[in-house]
């Protein structure tokens, strides 16, 4: 039985999928859900997932954001991730990258992947959930 591949959310990728339960971002995290995606993590990623979908402008509620953070924490792997010593544009996503090289991951799926740019980041995968839906169809 082969693997599930191994990946990173950024952020925005999880606020799409619950923002939009028919596009691609919720397809992304369907999948981890169902486990056909392995999810990786720090604590960290955990506090920004947090933070931001409690923003006001959201309007989630409380009660399915904490069902939600349960959730992940239960089913992704919390990775223990070194610094890497890069400079990314969004000072903020080193996180991100930090676990996608630390936790060995297939991929690191993001809706900006401007934020990491492959110089910096040459031995990672970013890609948008569209593109990370068209590899798995063809894989």
């Amino acid at each position: 039985m082969k693997a599930a591949p191994r990946i990173v959310l950024d952020t925005n990728v999880l606020v799409a999928a619950l923002l939009h339960p028919d596009r691609k971002p919720a397809r992304v995290v369907a999948l981890v859900f169902d486990g056909q995606l392995h999810l990786l993590v720090d604590e960290r990623i955990l506090a920004e997932y947090d933070e931001v979908l409690r923003r006001s402008k959201f309007r989630f509620a409380a009660s399915n954001v904490d069902a939600l953070l349960l959730t992940i924490r239960l089913i992704a792997e919390s990775v223990v991730a070194p610094p890497l010593g890069v400079h990314l544009p969004d000072g903020g996503d080193i996180a991100f990258a930090e676990v996608a090289v630390g936790g060995h991951a297939d991929a690191l799926v993001t809706g900006n992947a401007r934020h990491f740019p492959q110089d910096a980041l040459p031995s990672v995968q970013v890609v948008s959930p569209a593109e990370l839906l068209r590899r798995l169809t063809l894989g």
